[in-house]
């Protein structure tokens, strides 16, 4: 019987269901290193036959049926892939939690998706408390390390040689319920499906790691349990192992250390990170010439901060615009399309083309889609797109308009179809009625050598309604002063586009997926008395 088949259908729309990546592996490269975390490597035949083994104790001792929910809350490690292969063999839904996130959040994610059974890392018992109150369903808990729950590694033990086949799965069968950051309230559980995610794997090795094979080798530096499970997904489908980066604080030099010594082809990271990799001191002590691939995405990178990791890394650089409602990627700049040097030819502050198999149209309030060089709603429609928001109607509603899903973003493709991006249009703000993109002044001051992160704001201003706050930090042992900044910008911008207000900050705010939103750097203003507010 097929997990989760639609009863309106009279035939099922067999899928391939995605633990079959591992079963291809198990059988052709068996001997390879699957991941290598510290000291510990998992080749392909080990790693199948415990994911069988944890596949085989979710069914018989803990009752999880196809389409059951399964939460997760542990940072990067052989576990978080084990247990998302072995979801998905049996035809449950792989619920990853960003670990950084407090207990009370863990526990909406819990309450939100249903969770029947919790995978949890022992140092977090008291998400594993809120999460049990919080869940109606959710009793069950295996526990990574010692502490609570059962051992997971007893777990695996106690069925370690049996087999379990990957059951049947419809196209539309849901895998994975991918939370949404939350910038702009409570996080939101996308659905993505095998048949989606088959296709996205597929996609993304053709169009962000072409010519990948299996002696290729992978590093994962960011959580698993976004983005990165993502790379890691496409990885595993072409037979490609991932080297994890070691836990705890990011440390460029062991990241530098592990491409050298393993000959690391590519990575998957934000612009933050590929910013720490390059501008450190361990880029120039470590060989890194094996690389072929760094792929950045979950924000802008700034074109001063690009053209650097392209003089440091040679021309390497791959870059994603996308969400998770689009399984990552909606489009992509390659490596032949990034340049150190500015040109008449150069692209400067495109996200790239399409990706193959997605249509972009940009659209206008109505629905209509404007012109070339017009600035719109940026909507998607394709096989990627993903089956809706879970239990969540109001939002369906919103995010999607005659078959095209509404990203949110604002910008605009040129003649021939590259994208640029104005900024979110929640981003976007009002001053002196014209309409302000925070985009167009950041990228502007960031080629100030003194700076390294802006976010530029809208706050209330009683006579023009708005005007833009930029918050900065600055490089190591540079400093500028607001006047200077002002000076620069007046050679660039129309007046109305101008900082009323100059923030500078030790440390910007970020996610805990190293991004920066506009909401948390409103939040710590706000909570440091720093925010101008309407009596400015």
């Amino acid at each position: 019987m097929s997990a989760n088949r639609d009863p309106k259908l009279p035939w099922s729309v067999r899928s391939h269901n995605l633990a079959h990546f591992l079963t291809k592996n198990a059988a052709r490269l068996k001997d390879r290193p699957a991941i290598i975390w510290g000291d510990l490597t998992i080749r392909w035949g080990e790693l199948d036959q415990r994911v069988s083994a944890l596949a085989a104790a979710m069914q018989q001792d803990f009752g999880v049926q196809p389409g059951d929910r399964v939460l997760v809350q542990t940072p990067n490690n052989n576990q978080i892939t084990e247990i998302m292969l072995a979801c998905w063999r049996i035809g449950a839904v792989w619920v990853p939690s960003n670990y950084r996130q407090r207990p009370d959040e863990v526990a909406y994610l819990a309450q939100k998706s249903d969770a029947s059974l919790m995978f949890c890392e022992q140092d977090f018992p008291d998400h594993v408390t809120a999460s049990i109150e919080a869940a109606p369903r959710l009793s069950q808990v295996i526990c990574i390390g010692q502490g609570f729950g059962v051992a997971y590694d007893d777990v695996i033990a106690r069925h370690m040689g049996t087999h379990v086949p990957n059951v049947a799965v419809d196209r539309d069968a849901p895998a994975w319920l991918f939370f949404t950051s939350g910038s702009t309230g409570r996080p939101k559980a996308v659905v993505l499906t095998h048949g989606q995610l088959t296709f996205t794997a597929l996609n993304h090795l053709h169009d962000l790691t072409p010519g990948s094979t299996p002696d290729d080798m992978s590093l994962v530096v960011a959580p698993l349990s976004h983005g990165a499970g993502m790379h890691q997904l496409m990885m595993i489908a072409g037979g490609v192992g991932s080297v994890l980066v070691p836990s705890g604080r990011f440390d460029p030099a062991q990241a530098w250390e592990l491409v050298q010594r393993y000959g690391v082809t590519n990575m998957f990271t934000v612009p933050t990170i590929v910013k720490m990799l390059t501008e450190h001191p361990s880029v120039d002590q470590f060989d890194h010439s094996s690389l072929r691939f760094v792929i950045y995405a979950g924000a802008p990178m700034y074109r001063e901060d690009q053209k650097y990791a392209l003089r440091k890394l040679g021309p390497v650089l791959v870059q994603y615009f996308g969400l998770g409602e689009v399984t990552g990627c909606i489009t992509y700049l390659p490596r032949e399309d990034h340049s150190a040097e500015d040109g008449p030819d150069v692209r400067i502050g495109t996200c790239g083309i399409e990706r193959t198999g997605l249509h972009v149209s940009i659209q206008d309030d109505d629905g209509n889609e404007v012109g070339p060089g017009e600035t719109g709603e940026i909507c998607v429609a394709g096989p990627a797109v993903c089956a809706g928001y879970y239990m969540d109607d109001a939002a369906n509603a919103k995010a999607f308009r005659d078959g095209w899903f509404r990203t949110g973003d604002l910008g605009h493709l040129d003649d021939a179809r590259y994208l640029f991006i104005t900024g979110r249009s929640s981003d976007m703000y009002i001053s002196g009625g014209s309409n302000v993109y925070p985009r167009e002044i950041e990228e502007i001051m960031l080629t100030h050598p003194a700076l390294s992160e802006v976010a530029i704001l809208g706050a209330p201003h009683p006579r023009w309604g708005e005007v833009g706050v930029a918050v900065c930090t600055f490089e190591p042992g540079q400093t500028v002063s607001a006047d200077d900044l002002t000076a620069m910008l007046q050679a660039k911008l129309a007046k109305y586009k101008l900082p009323h207000h100059y923030v500078f900050l030790d440390e910007m705010p970020k996610t805990g997926y190293g991004k920066i939103t506009k909401k948390l750097v409103r939040e710590e203003l706000e909570a440091r008395g720093m925010w101008p507010g309407a009596a400015a």
